[in-house]
């Protein structure tokens, strides 16, 4: 409390009794710096600036003094106090003495007293240190057998090869037995040397038997892959055989045979690549059925380093040296073609995933479902690029379809294990074209030079098997009675060499579009199918008929063979819808144009001119008709004769190999041509004139022909048969116009579109004109001078007036 009223009377600023000197302003001001503890340096620079030091120095002793004086009016007035204070410290000090010698006393009494205890003490201090270095010791050799235990164990499945639970052994070292914890300094400088040396030696034994494994597993791959590729393919041909047996029994549904038997073939065994795992000692091991991999070197390794705490970093490694594992793969032989490696290259890469997916699902997290995924993404564009290239450089059908299958068999195998295909697939379409104009040039040239070693005669059949290789296999046949052998086709060999070829076009079109994301494709294959028969096949036929010398036979052959392929079009097509899965009944139901009709017209066309040929030949022998005969002959002409024996010849021939719809237009046609040959002989130049009877004669050869056309009924029907005598309309009418009473009829419109429809105005005038007779009943207009005009004469002259006028 003193020091703190000192304190304030010290802060407390003198008064302002001089206030109005400046000297005493000066004073405060300095007073009041001192007592605030400010700097005097301002009040020195101003007394030095000012020349006035002694001012400042006398300022300065007038403030000691003033202190002093305060000073010693404190000390007097605390003086007393402080005597006071000194006499009651000696007297304590008196006391401190007194207190000093009991204490001494009282020690001296004490340590006489404790003098036994004290020795007894030391004693159990002693017993007590013993006994807990025992236990110190106890617990260490006991901590240390343990320890020792645990390295006994870590040494043997070491020695085992057996690095999982070795680094278990470790960790539980590590973990139970701190470096405090280990009493001897020996054994903890060896398990910090040793532990991490050992656990060094177990990553490298495990990287190394990793890289051995990550050699062998390339080999192990491929045979994966190509079994599993080959199950595929295994399960493919039973489908396929199945499906056979389905159309075998729609064939017989469709045939209405009612007697079948059916059976449903079941198989028990499933074509899928079982890999098993079970847990060894060591870790997880898988063996495929038959891929003969193994992955316990994988697994131990990936154990190993989650052990060691570098998992994610042996993930990475992993990954990474697949990847470059996988872009190896797709390293194209430069060695051998494509075509004798593609199945290897294939089987790789199927192998490599199928093997993806096995560790994916069963490794614990090793690789995880987006890094498969993108090694798929990244193989399935390097596979399109290849196919891509190498599907450009090809040039062979056989060759695109071959490698198409084994692409579609990977497609399918790997669809069982989750792996997106459509990209594939979408390349193996994107070339279906050129696979079908490949396959249509090859088909060319096999059809062309069928055709070129074909003879064209009659195909002879001397075994059953032949019979049903050739006529049955392609249903050419026309009766479900099997012939007497040796058995006379009604074909030649183009015909089932041509339907082979045909059949294996389908076949192999249904092939490339099977299994290639379409299920709907028969329309394709009948495009392709159609431009086979309409394009390829239609123009070999009939650069064959252009090109060739060909005798009457041979054209008859050809003919003949048109009616047979027009029959194994409906195979064709019927073929194709039952390997592409459409129901028969469908293709049947839709009526097709006969695709091969240029050539079938061409054919029966050429025949016709051979024919007409022959014929021309024996129509020559009209010239030595009598057209002037005073007599009509009774048995017809002479080249009518010898056209009806080959005629009669033809028919007998052409009967046996020709349908009778094909022999009908031809006979037709040749009837026409005699028809017209007939009237042309009469209407040109080599006959100047006729008489009656010579019309009577002609009249006589068309009867005959007539007849003949008539006599073919048994091989036609009514109407065909009444076809056949229309051919000869022109030269029937034109005897019968000629011969009528009245021949101006020709002008009414009514009896000439009844009558006389096929006659020509010019040809009627011209040969009317040529007909002169003397006789009355010949119109003739050489009678006697007083005989009475012949009215049948004077009709045909109005006729021929009439006729002339119109004109």
């Amino acid at each position: 409390m003193q020091s703190s009223a000192a304190k304030q009377r010290r802060k407390v600023v003198p008064g302002n009794s001089i206030a109005d000197s400046a000297d005493k302003q000066e004073l405060l001001l300095l007073s009041a710096a001192i007592c605030n503890n400010d700097d005097l340096g301002p009040f020195i620079r101003k007394a030095f600036a000012s020349g006035k030091p002694d001012s400042l120095l006398h300022h300065l002793r007038h403030f000691a003094r003033q202190k002093e004086s305060e000073i010693e009016e404190v000390c007097k007035a605390h003086y007393q106090d402080f005597i006071l204070a000194v006499d009651d410290l000696r007297s304590l000090l008196s006391d401190a003495e007194s207190l000093k010698s009991s204490l001494s006393q009282s020690n001296s009494t004490l340590h006489s007293a404790s003098l036994p205890l004290l020795s007894s003490l030391d004693s159990l201090l002693e017993t007590s240190t013993v006994s807990s270095n025992l236990a110190l010791a106890l617990a260490s050799v006991s901590s240390c057998v343990r320890l020792m235990e645990l390295c006994s164990r870590a040494n043997y499945h070491l020695s085992k090869d057996n690095f999982f639970m070795t680094l278990r052994c470790l960790d539980a070292i590590e973990s139970g037995f701190s470096e405090k914890k280990i009493p001897s300094t020996t054994i903890r400088n060896m398990l910090d040397r040793k532990i991490p040396e050992i656990r060094g030696y177990i990553e490298k034994r495990v990287s190394k038997d990793f890289g051995d494994w990550l050699v062998a597993i390339r080999v192990a791959s491929r045979n994966l892959g190509q079994l599993a590729i080959g199950q595929a393919s295994a399960a493919r041909q039973r489908e396929e055989e199945l499906r056979v047996k389905q159309r075998e029994a729609e064939e017989q549904s469709r045939l209405s045979l009612r007697d079948c038997v059916y059976a449903l073939n079941e198989d028990d065994d499933e074509d899928v690549i079982s890999v098993g795992s079970h847990d060894s000692s060591d870790g997880i091991r898988s063996d495929g059925a038959g891929g003969g991999f193994d992955l316990i070197p994988l697994y131990r390794a990936y154990h190993v380093h989650q052990t060691l705490g570098l998992e994610d970093r042996f993930k990475q490694y992993y990954f990474e040296n697949r990847k470059l594992q996988l872009s190896s793969d797709f390293q194209v032989s430069s060695i051998s073609s494509f075509l004798e490696s593609h199945q290897t290259f294939f089987a790789q890469i199927a192998g490599f995933f199928i093997m993806e997916d096995k560790i994916m699902r069963t490794g614990g997290g090793l690789i995880s479902r987006m890094d498969v995924e993108n090694l798929w993404e990244m193989a399935v564009s390097k596979m399109c690029s290849v196919l891509e290239d190498q599907f450009s450089r090809m040039q062979t059908a056989n060759h695109l379809l071959l490698i198409k299958d084994y692409v579609s068999l990977l497609g399918v195998t790997l669809r069982r294990y989750g792996y997106t295909v459509n990209s594939l697939l979408d390349v193996l379409s994107k070339h279906r074209d050129k696979y079908h104009e490949l396959l249509l040039s090859d088909c060319r040239k096999q059809i062309t030079e069928a055709l070129a070693a074909d003879t064209f005669q009659q195909m002879l059949m001397k075994k059953e098997y032949e019979y049903s290789m050739n006529v049955l296999s392609f249903q050419l046949q026309t009766s479900d009675i099997v012939p007497a052998f040796p058995y006379v086709a009604p074909f030649s060999s183009t015909v089932p060499d041509c339907c082979r070829i045909v059949r294996s076009f389908i076949e192999d079109s249904v092939s490339f579009m099977s299994y290639g994301g379409q299920l709907d494709f028969y329309d394709v294959v009948r495009k392709y199918l159609d431009r086979l028969l309409g394009e390829v096949l239609d123009g070999a036929l009939l650069k064959i008929i252009s090109t060739s010398s060909l005798g009457v036979s041979q054209a008859m052959q050809i003919a003949a063979n048109m009616a047979v392929l027009e029959r194994a079009c409906g195979f064709f097509f019927r073929h194709a819808a039952q390997l592409s899965g459409i129901p028969v009944r469908m293709v049947e139901r839709a009526r097709r144009p006969f695709p091969l009709n240029k050539s079938r017209d061409a054919a029966e066309e050429m025949l016709s001119g051979l024919l007409k040929a022959k014929v021309d030949g024996f129509m020559s022998l009209i010239e030595n008709v009598n057209w002037m005969a005073d007599e009509p002959p009774q048995c017809g002409n002479e080249y009518v004769n010898e056209v009806i024996i080959f005629l009669e010849t033809l028919v007998s021939t052409a009967q046996q190999i020709l349908p009778s719809h094909v022999l009908r237009r031809v006979l037709q046609d040749v009837l026409t041509h005699i028809s017209e040959k007939i009237v042309g002989c009469l209407y040109g130049e080599s006959v100047k004139r006729f008489n009656v009877n010579a019309i009577t004669g002609i009249d006589v050869d068309v009867r005959l022909l007539e007849s003949f056309a008539d006599n073919q009924a048994p091989l036609f029907t009514d109407e065909e048969a009444s076809q056949l005598k229309v051919a000869l309309a022109e030269a029937r009418q034109m005897i019968n116009l000629l011969l009528s009473n009245h021949p101006e009829n020709f002008l009414n419109a009514v009896i000439r579109e009844r009558s006389y429809n096929t006659l020509d105005y010019k040809k009627v005038v011209t040969i009317s004109e040529k007909l002169k007779d003397p006789s009355d009943r010949l119109f003739s207009t050489f009678g006697t001078r007083g005989a009475k005009p012949n009215p049948k004469k004077k009709s045909l002259d109005a006729l021929i007036k009439r006729l002339k006028e119109a004109s």
